[in-house]
């Protein structure tokens, strides 16, 4: 009872701290997962491949919760869950929502019911499970819908409400400095303050203005959440938007190549790394193994 799945990054449009409304688009790194049932174990142990100490709560409990829904109801199910991530961890690029996602399909995979499962169920798996780990102030399931469904979503998070979604073709340039910031570490009451402000920002994206969209919201959510504003104030006379993504410390700019590839100049001057990719239009898929 093997599967083997994956599910790919998302930046941010709006960050739903502030008002429980969110936005987020898929981009083009990826998370697979590889899961083995066994009925004669009695837990389920994950594993990262990155990185031999990470915290893999989250994972198992995907396969747990994927087992208990959809598995025999008189079967027993444990097993192991591996993942590997071209995601910086920590990042602001959704890589828990990937990974939850990418371990809830190889898990229907595995149970050979993925094909049944709407993708907005399985996603809806993931964001139970982030939420009962604690990996999540959101539930994120902005982040886990445009993982899951590929292109762009707007979300009401606080009803796991789909508000709309579409398909957007940019460029995407990515700067992860050296930090890691953790979503369930953010200071959601001073988010709460600037709650006008994402307002607008779900207006602008619910209007389709989705560059405009992203600057606003990252300019506004750098100040609640002590990010540096300086990488977007280099992209801005180039990029068609830009901002923090997630609670930080990634940046995403989104444009044409050319334009990003100037940005890239500017932000490589800047500690940490940067990546040049695209949008993705297809979100999380069962592989073949």
């Amino acid at each position: 009872m093997d599967g083997c799945a994956e599910a790919p990054a998302a930046g941010t449009v709006l960050n739903a701290l502030a008002t429980g409304r969110g936005s987020a688009f898929a981009i083009d790194l990826t998370v697979t997962a590889e899961v083995a049932l066994d009925p004669d174990r009695d837990t389920v142990a994950g594993s990262v491949a990155e990185d031999a100490d990470a915290d893999t709560a989250l994972v198992e409990r995907c396969v747990e919760l994927a087992c208990e829904t959809y598995g025999d109801a008189d079967a027993d199910y444990g097993g192991v869950v591996e993942t590997t991530s071209e995601i910086p961890m920590a990042s602001g690029l959704k890589s828990s929502s990937a990974a939850a996602n990418a371990t809830v399909l190889a898990t229907l995979s595995a149970l050979s019911v993925a094909d049944d499962v709407p993708l907005k169920d399985a996603a809806l798996l993931g964001v139970r499970a982030a939420r009962e780990t604690g990996v999540t102030v959101t539930g994120a399931f902005d982040d886990a819908s445009a993982s899951m469904l590929g292109g762009l979503t707007v979300t009401n998070n606080e009803r796991d409400a789909l508000l709309a979604r579409d398909d957007v073709d940019w460029d995407v340039l990515v700067w992860t400095p050296p930090e890691r910031a953790y979503s369930a570490d953010a200071d959601a009451d001073r988010c709460t303050r600037i709650a006008p402000v994402a307002e607008l920002v779900e207006e602008l994206a619910l209007a389709g203005r989705y560059e405009t969209a992203m600057t606003v919201n990252g300019f506004a959510f750098c100040a609640a959440l002590d990010q540096p504003t300086g990488p977007a104030v280099d992209a801005l006379p180039l990029a068609d938007g830009v901002g923090l993504s997630g609670t930080g410390p990634s940046h995403v700019a989104v444009g044409t190549h050319d334009a990003l590839t100037e940005v890239q100049e500017l932000w490589n001057e800047r500690p940490g790394t940067t990546l040049l990719t695209t949008t993705r239009t297809t979100g999380g898929r069962v592989l073949t193994t």
